[in-house]
């Protein structure tokens, strides 16, 4: 039986599991993909201390090569479901199962998608999520980024060296991204912010071809070779749907401690309620939540 299992291998999940091998935990990290959470579809990482300036694959490489080197056991298998049995927890994956004595939950989240007419039709033809994994394919090309926030206009910027022309829409009569983003977004010259706009339909054949828009009263269709989704973000917590530690929204409920309504059950990073969802908050999380562990273990 492990000491801590700990579902996803994000930046909260992995400083758990660095934290909890320090501490001489016989613990292990589920991944489903590829190590790193939702910082390996971040174009740049320019605010996380001791990285003036690093891509996000570059920065989630490094985590997941620290968490190796300390030999954590890492299993690359999905999580369908987790059962309490009060001393003991089980993890069940779509091929095995594992028991321990507590589990850390830092399985963060997946983008929203606009649920318009045409969407499901495009997803990865055409309609994307990564900038940086699907950026190349429109290099001297038109796109479209939906969203007006941190992620919409950082990898508008990150684009802005790739596609011919950027069209931002923005359903706000402003961007709500960070002051310095926005005024760097300003300086460069082939982005155009639609503002008061919403998408209403992806239209193509074998591939995307244009998108219908209502800007402010005005329907229009702007022709363009690809779309970037930056629109919010879900929880993963489908398969915690048999716990009674789920907010309205999904998200998992904890206290100052990462300790949900169940003992032994502790939770970190994005996929928990909280005012600021940013790198630096999530390993902040799970270097705490490693502690409520320990506490816990040894009582």
């Amino acid at each position: 039986m492990y000491d801590l299992l700990i579902i996803g291998s994000g930046p909260a999940g992995m400083t758990a599991a660095i934290y909890g091998k320090r501490a001489e935990l016989n613990v292990a990290i589920f991944e489903k993909g590829a190590p790193g959470g939702q910082v390996l579809n971040t174009a740049f990482v320019d605010n996380y201390p001791g990285f003036k300036h690093a891509s996000g694959y570059e920065l989630a490489s490094s985590m997941f090569e620290h968490v190796l080197s300390l030999g954590v056991e890492t299993k690359f298998e999905e999580v369908i479901d987790v059962k309490d049995f009060g001393e003991y927890k089980e993890v069940i994956t779509t091929t095995n199962s594992y028991q321990a004595k507590s589990l850390l939950i830092a399985s963060g989240t997946v983008p929203r998608k606009l649920r318009v007419k045409g969407e499901e039709n495009f997803i990865y033809r055409g309609i994307s999520w990564c900038a940086i994994c699907d950026g190349a394919l429109y290099k001297d090309k038109d796109v479209l980024v939906v969203g007006g926030g941190n992620s919409a206009v950082e990898e508008t910027i990150y684009l802005s060296s790739i596609a011919r022309k950027i069209t931002i829409v923005q359903n706000l009569d402003h961007l709500t991204a960070e002051k310095s983003l926005v005024q760097k977004l300003k300086t460069i010259s082939n982005v155009e912010v639609l503002y008061e706009a919403n998408v209403l339909e992806f239209k193509g054949n074998e591939s995307l071809e244009s998108v219908i828009v209502k800007h402010r009263n005005e329907e229009k269709e702007i022709k363009i070779d690809g779309v970037f989704e930056y629109i919010g973000l879900i929880p993963v917590t489908h398969f915690l749907k048999n716990l009674p530690i789920l907010n309205n929204q999904g998200y998992i409920q904890t206290n100052e401690f990462l300790e949900t309504k169940i003992p032994g059950i502790f939770a970190a990073g994005d996929v928990i309620e909280k005012h600021v969802r940013q790198i630096v908050t999530a390993t902040n999380d799970g270097a705490i939540a490693v502690q409520s562990v320990l506490k816990y273990i040894n009582k």
